[in-house]
């Protein structure tokens, strides 16, 4: 009987890993540039004070990519399909066309992360912004996704690297448990803004589409839909995990020393000495590897849904023959944006800036979109939400339409009180 258990065991555990890689690639990857600037800017302007905020981002999170990828298993169908499908094609092409251009900002601001990491070890952006696109562009076009795929989960373990910079900056323990279990509030805009940012930066618009794309081109199936949900969770347990280290790393040493900082990569400069080279060496590569990840994954999930969308072939085990948008866009996407980069003087800021804008416009919209669809019998059967799933689901885009409009109404406010 024990060795029945065990066998059971070992073919359980066995087609885990066979299923896994959706779900933790696109936790992984929401620890791109941007995150980590958030995070970063979080631990040096308020030491541990923000890490309670990684809790309502682990639920949510995992909330809404479990809904993501049981429509994808249940209906063979992405994202972008189903809504084109449910809510018409002018409804469809209007979110396309503003993700398409919220998303070449996107890939910029992570292009940017490759520029200022490598800046910081003593490459010039000039030839390493290039080198990277060139990288990323050979993965997907002359690779297929399983070599892809094991080259991104390969990137989502170098992202714990971030633990090893934190613990060498000796942090205090026993202060990040009560920051935790009894997290201070400051009143003023600034830490608002930064728990809004925390909070709204775990969930993108374009992760919801990459994430079903995903589940449907490795080909899961109904049975393979437990092992898919415990994929989900770890990876929110590892995009909590990630952040919960970087925010440590500055709280520990930028913060005490009373450092303020606007990017991640003042981060990994501040940190050398507080902490040593190799706490900041690894911080930057940390940056580095981020950032390439999700200059691939971007990209990828633009040519996904919008291929999706208006009905053209896609994948990455497509050759460019038989998938020419779908390999066109995710070229011309690089190009811009690398183009973008390498102009000097380029108002990067102001890019980030307003593609958030963009993104945090268009969020609300496309988890409406999928709640109702993934309620919705004739597309899912048995396989709509409980209601338990429905309260949490509508609890978690009810926060995240409040907190988006709340990030807009704070510069207002701010301007109010200046005059």
């Amino acid at each position: 009987m024990s060795g029945l258990k065990k066998s059971n065991l070992m073919r359980y555990f066995f087609t885990f890993l066979a299923v896994v890689g959706p779900g933790i690639i696109t936790g992984s990857v929401d620890n791109d540039a941007g995150g980590i600037t958030t995070y970063s800017v979080a631990g040096a302007h308020y030491g541990y004070d923000l890490l309670w905020t990684l809790v309502p981002s682990f639920i949510a999170l995992v909330v809404i990519q479990e809904m993501n990828a049981r429509m994808g298993i249940i209906t063979g169908k992405g994202l972008a399909d189903l809504i084109r499908e449910c809510f018409g094609v002018k409804t469809t092409f209007f979110i396309f066309v503003c993700l398409f251009i919220a998303d070449i900002g996107n890939t910029t601001a992570e292009f940017a992360g490759v520029a200022g990491s490598m800046e910081i070890l003593g490459l010039s952006k000039y030839l390493v912004v290039p080198l990277a696109a060139l990288l990323v562009w050979l993965l997907v076009v002359k690779g297929n996704y399983r070599t892809a795929e094991k080259i991104f989960l390969l990137f989502s373990a170098f992202l714990l690297l971030y633990i090893v910079s934190a613990i060498m900056t000796k942090p205090e323990w026993g202060q990040i448990y009560r920051s935790i279990m009894h997290p201070p509030f400051h009143q003023n805009t600034e830490y608002l803004s930064l728990v809004i940012g925390m909070i709204g930066t775990t969930i993108a618009p374009w992760m919801q589409f990459y994430m079903q794309s995903a589940v449907i081109e490795k080909g899961l199936t109904v049975e393979d839909y437990k092992y898919a949900k415990w994929d989900v969770i770890l990876g929110g347990i590892a995009t909590v995990v990630v952040a919960f280290f970087i925010i440590v790393a500055c709280a520990s040493t930028l913060y005490k020393a009373g450092i303020k900082i606007e990017e991640a990569r003042d981060a990994a400069a501040s940190l050398q000495p507080l902490a040593g080279r190799m706490a900041s060496v690894l911080f930057a590569f940390g940056l580095f590897i981020a950032s390439v990840f999700s200059a691939t994954i971007l990209p990828l999930a633009t040519a996904f849904y919008i291929c999706e969308a208006f009905g053209f072939e896609a994948g990455v085990d497509k050759t460019w023959k038989s998938a020419p948008v779908f390999y066109t866009l995710f070229t011309v996407i690089i190009i811009i944006a690398v183009a973008i980069i390498l102009i000097p003087g380029a108002p990067l800021i102001a890019i980030t800036i307003w593609t958030q804008i963009l993104n945090g416009i268009l969020l609300p919209v496309v988890l409406v979109s999928m709640i109702r669809m993934v309620n919705n019998r004739d597309i899912m059967g048995e396989y709509t939400n409980s209601p338990l799933s429905n309260i949490i689901g509508w609890m978690t885009i009810i926060i995240l339409i409040v907190l988006t409009a709340v990030l807009f109404v704070i510069p207002l406010l701010e301007k109010l009180h200046l005059t």
